[in-house]
Parts: C-alpha cells; sequence; structure tokens
C-alpha cells in the first residue's frame, strides 16, 4: 500500500472514532420534548458567565507563553537561541496542525521553528520528545494527587468503564507486543546491514536527535525549568477550575471535584484524536455524572461548551500565529539578496 494512500485511509479512521464518540455523547443529551439539543447548547452558552471564560482564556495563553519558554530552554544546551516570540508561534501552530492531525503538531512546530530561526527539526524534535515526557511525570503526579483526594470515587468510576482485561488477555496482548518488536528489530537490523548509506543517514539523524534529548540534562537552571513545568500544569488546572465557576450546574464543584475532573479531561485530551475531541466527550460527561451527581444533559453541554470554547481558541491563537509567521518570512531578507 502507498504510504500516502495508508495515511489518508488512517486519518480517515481517526475521523470515523472521532464523529462516532462525539456522536455517542451527543445522544446521550436528553432534552424536553419538543425542544432542540442545539438550543439547549445554545442555551448553556448563553447561561455561563463570560467573565469566569475570558480568564480561562487569559491563562490559556499565559500557559503557551510559559511553554514556549521552557521550549527554548531546551534548545540551548544544542546550541541554538531561538526568540521567544519565534517559539510561541511554532508553538501555536502546532496547536493548530494537532486539531486535524493527532500529534502532527509536534513535528509542524519544529518545521515552524526552522523557517523562523534555521533551528534543524531533528535537534529541535529531540527537545519536544523531553517536553512530552516531562508533561507525561506531571500527569502522572497529578493523578496520584487526584486519587489521594477522591480514591473511593475515581476507582468507582473507573470500574464502569469499559476496559476490563481478563488475565489470559493481558499475557496475549503482552506476547503480540513483544512478537511485533522483535519482528521489528530484526527487519531493521536486516534493512541496515543492507544499505551502508542509509545506514549512516539514521546514524546521524539519531546523534542530532539524541543532542535534542540529552538537552535537558545540560540545563543551566535546572530548578527554573522545573518551575516552568510545575507552573505550566498549575495553569491548566486554573483553566479547569475558571470554566467549571462559569457555569450554573458545576460552580458549586470543590478543589478535590475539579483536581479529579482536570485528571480526567487530561487522560482524554492524550487520546490520539484530533484535540482529543470525541474522548473527552465521553469521560467528562461520564466523570460529572457518576462522580458528582451533575444531569447527564448539562454535563454533556458543559463538556461540548468548555472543549469547544477551548479549540475555538487555539484555532484563533494558532491562525493568527500563521498569519504572523508569514508576514515575518516575507520581510525577511533571503540569502543573496
Amino acid at each position: 500500500m502507498a504510504p500516502r494512500l495508508k495515511s489518508i485511509l488512517q486519518y480517515i479512521v481517526i475521523l470515523g472514532v472521532t464523529i462516532l464518540l462525539t456522536y455517542l455523547s451527543l445522544r446521550g443529551l436528553t432534552v424536553a420534548e419538543g425542544e432542540n439539543k442545539w438550543d439547549y447548547l445554545k442555551h448553556t452558552w448563553q447561561s455561563a458567565h463570560k467573565g469566569w471564560l475570558l480568564i480561562m482564556a487569559v491563562l490559556s495563553l499565559v500557559s503557551h507563553v510559559v511553554r514556549a519558554e521552557r521550549w527554548r530552554m531546551l534548545l540551548v544546551p544544542v546550541g541554538f537561541n531561538a526568540k521567544l516570540s519565534h517559539s510561541l508561534l511554532s508553538l501555536m501552530v502546532g496547536y493548530l496542525i494537532n486539531l486535524v492531525i493527532p500529534r502532527g503538531g509536534e513535528i509542524s512546530r519544529c518545521y515552524n521553528l526552522y523557517k523562523l530561526d534555521k533551528i534543524p527539526v531533528v535537534e529541535s524534535f529531540g527537545t519536544v520528545v523531553i517536553e512530552r515526557i516531562v508533561d507525561l511525570l506531571c500527569l502522572v503526579i497529578l493523578i496520584a494527587i487526584s486519587f489521594a483526594f477522591e480514591s473511593k470515587k475515581l476507582f468507582a468510576f473507573m470500574a464502569t468503564l469499559p476496559f476490563e482485561f481478563s488475565g489470559g488477555s493481558k499475557l496475549k496482548v503482552l506476547l503480540v507486543v513483544i512478537a511485533a518488536a522483535l519482528i521489528a528489530i530484526l527487519l531493521g537490523y536486516l534493512i541496515l546491514r543492507k544499505s551502508k548509506k542509509l545506514n549512516e543517514i539514521i546514524q546521524r539523524t539519531w546523534r542530532s536527535f539524541k543532542e535534542g534529548i540529552l538537552s535537558v540534562f545540560r540545563l543551566k537552571n535546572k530548578s527554573l525549568f522545573i518551575f516552568y513545568s510545575a507552573l505550566i500544569w498549575f495553569l491548566y488546572f486554573g483553566m479547569s477550575y475558571a470554566v467549571l465557576k462559569a457555569f450554573p450546574s458545576t460552580s458549586d464543584l470543590h478543589f478535590s471535584a475539579v483536581l479529579s475532573l482536570f485528571a480526567i479531561g487530561a487522560i482524554a485530551m492524550a487520546a490520539p484524536l484530533p484535540g482529543g475531541t470525541g474522548s473527552y466527550h465521553v469521560l467528562v460527561p461520564q466523570g460529572l455524572f457518576f462522580l458528582y451527581q451533575i444531569p447527564l444533559p448539562d454535563a454533556v453541554a458543559f463538556t461540548f461548551i468548555f472543549h469547544g470554547w477551548q479549540t475555538l481558541l487555539f484555532i484563533f491563537f494558532g491562525a493568527v500565529s500563521v498569519f504572523v509567521t508569514s508576514f515575518i518570512l516575507k520581510k525577511t531578507p533571503k540569502p543573496g539578496n
């Protein structure tokens, strides 16, 4: 199968899963007889406190600036100095691409930074991998804190999810993964033995990629990097808190409830779907309904508005970043001119 056709089929499958999950979530929105579901969503939006939504937007922008500065810090040990404005523009372009191509934003933001500051994509992508590893650790810590506050409720909620494996199933999955890994290693070894040039390219790419990954160990101010990482997730939590306060049905939820729902939402957003669409619309309403007895129609409507507002911010910031990047590139003199 041609790579292009394979990619198209992959995106079709992802889009299909996204539409299915979104449909299943919207189907759970029960309204009064004669009332339209979209009118119900519109009413939910109108009832929201716009001041809290504006606060969420400001916190979102600040979190992006901090993340862009943290990324810029990782590039310094590799030998490159990116402008904060350029790393921020590239980051927002990446978020925009992620809405269309799951995880495609990681490469696109590196390419955008290459166009602006001529930083090689391979090295910058290595630093992005480090970012993702650090974010994963922060997410694990957050989930651990959530379970410390709401363990009984969260374990009960997990028991309602259809993700249960028997011991035999777990063993079969493990054996399949191990077999696939061994086959991939063997095929890779045979290909490299047959192609010296390909081997040299891969080794050169790996050296550059490894430089990016190891940049975190050569940071001059590691404590500042840790502070930025913690601040990013604190701001994310603040965004969730602000949105919950914006809606009458969720405004009375306490701190531990916000923490639990933030953890559920973060896990849903990590799914390989465009912007978490679908997975977010399934897990978060169920969490609100099961854990905190928010009426399911209100929970579904809240989730659609929350995710829609967040997506709208990504589209706005991303589109502005694409425009500004194009403007900068047009104004930058080309070599030889």
